[in-house]
C-alpha cells in the first residue's frame, strides 16, 4: 500500500467484537489468563498492551522496521536505544544535537562510563578520526537541531558497516513521511512522537524502530524492564494523529518554504537555517536523501538578545514554547529553552549564539504566517 494509506489503515482493525472503525483504547492494566500455560497475547500493560500495539505495527510499517516500542517520551525512546550499548563504549554524535540529547549523553549516560565524542557530523573525515577501538556506535541527527545540518546518512552507514558499529538515527524533525534511513542502511530509528506523528501538541511519547532482530530483542527487553513503554490512552492519541501525517507534511512545508525566503530577504535577518532553500550550503544532499524540507527552520536576526524579546513581543500567531511538529506555529529561543542544557561552549561550537531563533511552522494559511513574522520583523 502507499505510504498515506498505511498512515490510515495499519494497526486500525483490532475489534472483532463490533467492528469498530478506529482502533479501541484498551486502558487495562492487567488481562486475566485463560489457565496456567495460556493467555490471549496479553498479561500486564507494562509488557504489551492491545492499543500500543497497533501503534507499533502501523510506526513500523511506515518507518520500514521489523519492529517498534512505543515508549513514553522521546527521551525514553533514546534511553531505550542507548541501552544497545554498555559502560566503556564509546559513541560518536554530532556538536549540534538537541539539547536534551547533549545532556543525556554528556551528563547521565557519560557519569555511568560510557563515552562520547561531539563532531562536526558534516566532515566525513572527522567522523573517521573519532573512531577509537572502543567504538560501538553511530548516533545520527539531520536535519540537526536547531540549525538544520544535514549529515550524509549514507557516509555514515558506509562507516558503521565498515567499522561494525550500530547506527542509530533521530528522525523526529522529518517524519517517515519525509525520510527513512532503515530504507538507507541505518540499524535504528527513534522518534519523539510528540511532534509530527501525533501533531496535535496533546501528547508526549517517543518510539524506536528496529530493522535486526537483535536489536528488536534488546529494546523489547529493555523497555519492559525499565517500564519505559507509553500509555494506552497516549498510543491512541498519537496512532489518531498519524494518520493525517501525510496531509499535514504538505501543508507544513508550504507554509515553511514561504516564511524562509521571506526571511531570506530581509534586512533584520542576518542568516536563515533552511534546507530548502537554495542557498543552503547542503540544498542538494538534501534532496538526495529526503522526500521533502519539512517545517522546520531557524534564522539569526542582525542584532542581540533584546531585539529577538521584542520580535516575540510582537508576534500574534507565533506562540513563544518549546517542542514542535504540532500544527499550530510555534518560536522559541535555543539559548535559553531549547538548547539550555548544552553548556555554553557545546553552544559556541555548534554555532547557536544569542541572535538564533528557532521557528516550527504549523498548517496555518503560509500568507497569514508570512505577514505575521514580517510584520514583527519591521516592528
Amino acid at each position: 500500500m502507499d505510504f498515506q494509506t498505511r498512515c490510515v489503515h495499519t494497526g486500525v482493525n483490532k475489534d472483532s467484537a463490533y467492528n469498530s472503525c478506529t482502533t479501541p483504547i484498551y486502558p487495562s492494566s492487567t488481562f486475566y489468563w485463560n489457565d496456567l500455560e495460556t493467555n490471549s497475547g496479553y498479561d500486564y500493560t507494562r509488557s504489551g498492551n492491545p492499543t500500543r500495539r497497533a501503534l507499533e505495527e502501523n510506526l513500523a510499517s511506515l518507518e520500514g522496521g521489523i519492529d517498534c516500542r512505543a515508549v513514553s517520551t522521546g527521551m525514553s525512546a533514546i534511553t531505550a536505544a542507548m541501552y544497545l550499548f554498555k559502560p566503556g563504549d564509546h559513541i560518536i554524535t554530532g556538536n549540534d544535537i538537541y539539547g536534551g540529547t547533549f545532556r543525556l549523553f554528556y551528563d547521565v549516560f557519560t557519569s555511568q562510563g560510557y563515552k562520547f565524542s561531539f563532531v562536526n557530523m558534516r566532515d566525513v573525515e572527522a567522523v573517521k578520526s573519532a573512531i577509537t577501538p572502543e567504538t560501538k556506535g553511530l548516533w545520527i541527527e539531520t536535519p540537526s537541531n536547531p540549525l538544520l545540518n544535514i549529515v550524509n546518512i549514507a557516509d555514515m552507514v558506509e562507516i558503521a558497516r565498515e567499522n561494525n558499529l550500530i547506527s542509530i538515527s533521530d528522525n523526529t524533525f522529518l517524519s517517515p513521511y519525509l525520510q527513512r534511513p532503515l530504507d538507507m542502511g541505518v540499524d535504528v530509528v527513534i522518534h519523539s512522537t510528540t511532534k509530527y506523528l501525533n501533531g496535535h501538541s496533546d501528547v508526549v511519547g517517543g518510539a524506536v524502530i528496529t530493522k535486526k532482530s537483535e536489536h528488536q530483542e534488546r529494546i523489547s527487553y529493555i523497555v519492559n524492564a525499565m517500564g519505559l513503554a507509553c500509555s494506552p490512552f497516549d498510543a491512541w492519541l498519537v496512532l489518531r494523529g498519524v494518520k493525517t501525517l501525510g496531509p499535514r507534511m504538505e501543508a507544513h512545508q508550504r507554509g515553511a518554504i514561504a516564511v524562509a525566503r521571506m526571511l531570506d530577504e530581509h534586512p533584520k535577518v542576518e542568516r536563515v537555517y533552511y534546507p530548502g532553500l537554495e542557498s543552503h550550503p547542503q540544498h542538494e544532499l538534501a534532496k538526495s536523501q529526503q522526500e521533502g524540507f519539512g517545517a522546520m527552520l531557524s534564522f539569526d536576526v542582525t542584532e542581540d538578545r533584546a531585539f529577538a524579546e521584542k520580535l516575540f513581543k510582537n508576534l500574534k500567531l507565533f506562540q513563544l514554547a518549546e517542542s514542535l511538529g504540532g500544527v499550530e506555529s510555534l518560536i522559541e529561543y535555543p539559548e535559553t529553552m531549547s538548547h539550555a542544557s548544552m553548556t555554553a561552549e557545546a553552544r559556541k561550537e555548534a554555532g547557536i549564539s544569542e541572535k538564533t531563533i528557532r521557528v516550527s511552522i504549523g498548517i496555518e494559511s503560509p500568507e497569514d504566517l508570512v505577514a505575521d513574522m514580517k510584520n514583527a520583523l519591521d516592528a
